[in-house]
This record gives structure tokens, sequence and C-alpha cells, in this order.
């Protein structure tokens, strides 16, 4: 809320207080013109006579006390950014309910702290825990069953951009990951001319498939060694230290058809797996990725020539 916003909100309060009391007072006190009590002269059915009798003393009191109250409730609290006597905002009163509960939830799973991924992965009930907290926490990128969407990557297949060891799991989910691919479309259409970015798509197409056409590939595959090798390596292996992927499989995070490849190649892709470790702490997020790891067959090991770091 800005400052503008945060005055306007504190004058509209004012004046609503002002006129409250306003309100109050110009309704207690009688008139020399208003009729007694028990002379208003309006009656019906004979017998039910209308009186104009005050409100008694300790409920006009009562409307005070609350008047008084919503002043030294706006003190203490403050209001709009204007920071009460008591310094108390929502987001401290949040940090400072989130920070019980996970102690609580610490102390409920202390049995599962500190262990490794793939020692917590043969716990069913460290997998069961890790299952709940991912569908809470991670379903609405991956999917409820892991097997994610356009630019979520798939959890269920052997598949590991950053790589798929326990300790890679681990430490993506706690940390996070941001993958940058960057815009090619102006350096290779300056070296390449108007089709070089299809021709770069042709090549990396062919290294998966045989349907490419050669001479395009050809001219692709120059360009490919001048630029992208630096991340995808010389054969287009990919490097899980940055998260470049193995462009020889099957696999395309954001999609394999002609529109999709060239937009991730001319205008760049921007991949960000948030951090996890603060929000939900070292147990919670080892219990995440137990159960993340008993998704995946990890029946192949990394692909010839990838980088892979514990």
């Amino acid at each position: 809320m800005t400052s503008a916003w945060t005055w306007y909100v504190v004058a509209i309060t004012v004046l609503n207080l002002l006129g409250c009391v306003w309100l109050l007072r110009a309704n207690i006190k009688r008139r020399p013109t208003d009729p007694r009590p028990d002379e208003t002269g309006h009656v019906w059915d004979g017998d039910l006579t209308e009186y104009n009798k005050p409100l008694p003393r300790w409920w006009i009191n009562l409307f005070y006390i609350t008047l008084v109250f919503s002043v030294g409730y706006l003190i203490w609290y403050g209001l709009g950014t204007l920071k009460g006597w008591g310094h108390w905002s929502s987001r401290s009163e949040w940090a400072k309910e989130t920070a019980a509960e996970n102690a609580r939830l610490d102390d409920t799973l202390k049995l599962y702290a500190g262990k490794p991924v793939d020692e917590l992965a043969k716990d069913a009930g460290a997998v069961s825990i890790g299952r709940a907290i991912f569908i809470n926490r991670c379903a609405a990128c991956h999917g409820s069953s892991g097997h994610g969407a356009a630019g979520y990557p798939d959890l269920t297949d052997d598949i590991w951009h950053w790589g798929g060891t326990p300790a890679r799991i681990l430490d993506t989910i706690q940390n996070g990951r941001h993958a940058v691919m960057p815009a090619w479309a102006d350096t290779l259409t300056a070296q390449g001319g108007a089709t070089a970015v299809d021709d770069t798509i042709a090549y990396v197409l062919s290294l998966s498939r045989s349907d490419q056409p050669k001479d395009a590939a050809a001219r692709g595959e120059k360009l490919f060694a001048g630029i992208c090798t630096a991340c995808h390596g010389p054969q287009g292996k990919g490097n899980q230290v940055m998260g470049a992927p193995d462009l020889t499989d099957s696999y395309w995070l954001y999609g394999s058809s002609a529109a999709s490849l060239h937009k991730t190649l001319a205008e760049g892709r921007q991949g960000v797996m948030p951090a996890w470790k603060d929000q939900l702490g070292d147990t919670r997020t080892r219990l995440v990725g137990a159960y993340v790891w008993t998704l995946s067959p990890h029946k192949d090991p990394p692909p010839a020539g990838a980088v892979v770091a514990e």
C-alpha cells in the first residue's frame, strides 16, 4: 500500500469515528421543541402508544467505550503502512505462527532428520509423508502424480537435467534451480542467415531422429558447434551441472513442435525451480526427495559424456 492510499484510509477512518461521535451526541440530547417522552401523540389500535424516551446512560457509555477502544486498537496495531505502538503486522504474525508450526513438525519428524534420500526412500512411512508434502506443495507444477507438464519436468522418468542422484535431487529441492536458455535468434541470423534458427533446429532434431533435411542439418551442425556446445557439449549430451539438457534423447521440456522449438531457440527460456528449504526445512525436503526418488526407475546411468557432480 502506498503512502497516498494509507492517508486516504486514515482520513476515512477518522471521519467515520468523528461521524459516530456526532451521531451519538446529536441523538441523545433533547431539543426544546421535542415532545415529552409520553406525549408523542402517536397511538395505534387504541392502546399502543409511541414514546420518545432517551437511551439509558449505561448504553450510551458502552458506545463511547467502543469508540475509545477503536482508537486504542488503531494506535496499538497501526493503520495502512503506519506502524502501530505494538509493532504488530500480519506478516510478523504469520512468520511467528509458521515458525512454531515448523518447530512442532520438526519435532514430530525428528525420526527422519538427517537421513539420506535413498535411505528414506526405503521407509514406507517416510515416503507416505513425503508424498503428502509433495501433493500439498509441488503438485501445482509437477502434477499430483509427478508427470509434469510443458515447462515442468516429468519426475517419473529417468531423465534429470540437473542430475538424478539422491544428493542432486535433494540439492534441487532445497536450493532451487534457475535454468537459463539465452535467446539466439540475432546471433544465429548474423552467422547463418535467415534460415539459421531453422537449420540449427534441424540439426538438433537429427540427433534423436533421422527424418530431418540433410542440407539444413549440415548447416545447423556448424552453427551448433560454434554456439551451443559450450552448454550442451560437442555431441549434444548436455551438462547436468548447469542444467543443460541432453538433446539426443526424445524428451523435450517445452515440447518438440516446430513452434515450440523455434521459440526456445530464438527467444530463450527461463525455467525456475523455487528453493524449498527455507519454507519446509531440512527434514521435510528430504522426505519430499525420498518420494520423488521412488517415482523414477533409476535404471540407466547418466548419458555418456554428461558431467554429474555430487
